[in-house]
């Protein structure tokens, strides 16, 4: 399969590194310094998930320099850098070619298709913690990596499958849920508290979740993102905070989200996509979300990178 990674950071990184492994064509595409070790000496990982050295490894600056049609773009940018991104795409998402979104947040597949065409885009969701911790160096962070992806309407189309199929053979967890958009959701409700509170508070999640009153910010953060995705028609259920709480109970105690990471080495955070969007989309749906609103103004100055 003739694959591109649209962001060869942690995720696509991590990703793409594997899929190259198991025999596809994967061209990654990263500018900077990354993108200049990875041409240079190839792609590594190390961590949590094991070690893996790609060399050599297909990577270009810009997507004009692949000449080639491809069949599926994993689009792992950063959520501030999603139209400018999609936009550079243009030169290569041909009739052929399914773009895969696995950002965080709920509005990563409607951004893109809003550029490139929703009949273009499949939504899809990382899980996944790992951050390039040096250029050409994926650091992974948890024991746990895999993809979820599938047609809005729920339909077993060839392409998901065919993705599918090439994600498994490089023993990538790859799974199609019945209902992407209440899967995308449920990541959210769990991931967007977890960002907020471990940035904020800064430490792993552990102290948070056994201190009774940050675990009830921590609570009341996941309330109100099941709260709004139920008047979005987004198909969650009162169980579903429960269900998010367990599953942040189960990570380990030092695990931190992204966001804390990005707010430590001083680059831009992806407030307005989490946070930010629960109180955005609160607004427009008339939910209060107060909890989110706090974190959203407390980490404001931080939002284009550490201030003067």
């Amino acid at each position: 399969m003739r694959i591109a990674i649209m962001g060869a950071g942690g995720v696509g990184g991590y990703f793409g590194g594997r899929l190259a492994l198991a025999g596809n064509d994967v061209t990654f595409i990263a500018r900077g310094a990354h993108g200049e070790a990875i041409r240079r000496n190839g792609l590594q990982a190390k961590g949590t998930l094991g070690e893996f050295h790609l060399q050599p490894a297909k990577c270009v600056a810009s997507p004009d320099e692949i000449t080639e049609p491809v069949d599926a773009i994993l689009f792992a940018v950063k959520l501030s850098a999603m139209e400018p991104a999609a936009a550079q795409l243009r030169a290569i998402a041909g009739p052929q070619s399914t773009i895969y979104t696995v950002q965080n947040g709920v509005e990563a597949a409607d951004v893109v298709g809003g550029v490139l065409g929703h009949e273009k885009v499949v939504p899809g969701i990382a899980y996944i913690s790992a951050v390039v911790s040096e250029p050409g160096m994926i650091n992974t962070r948890a024991a746990f990596a895999g993809l979820a992806f599938g047609e809005r309407d729920g339909r077993e189309s060839e392409r998901v499958k065919a993705f599918q199929a090439a994600c498994k053979a490089a023993k990538i967890d790859a799974q199609v849920p019945a209902d992407i958009t209440r899967a995308i959701w449920l990541k959210f409700a769990m991931l967007a508290p977890m960002a907020a509170t471990t940035s904020l508070i800064r430490c792993g999640l552990g102290p948070i979740r056994t201190t009774p009153r940050s675990r009830a910010l921590l609570q009341a953060l996941v309330e109100e993102i099941v709260t709004l995705g139920k008047a979005m028609s987004a198909d969650l259920r009162e169980g579903d905070v429960t269900d998010a709480l367990k599953i942040l109970d189960g990570l380990p105690p030092a695990v931190r989200a992204s966001r804390a990471h990005d707010l430590d080495v001083g680059n831009p955070l992806e407030l307005p996509w989490l946070s930010g969007a629960v109180v955005r989309l609160g607004e427009k749906h008339g939910v209060p979300t107060p909890a989110h609103r706090f974190f959203n103004d407390a980490l404001a100055p931080y939002e284009n990178g550490r201030p003067e």
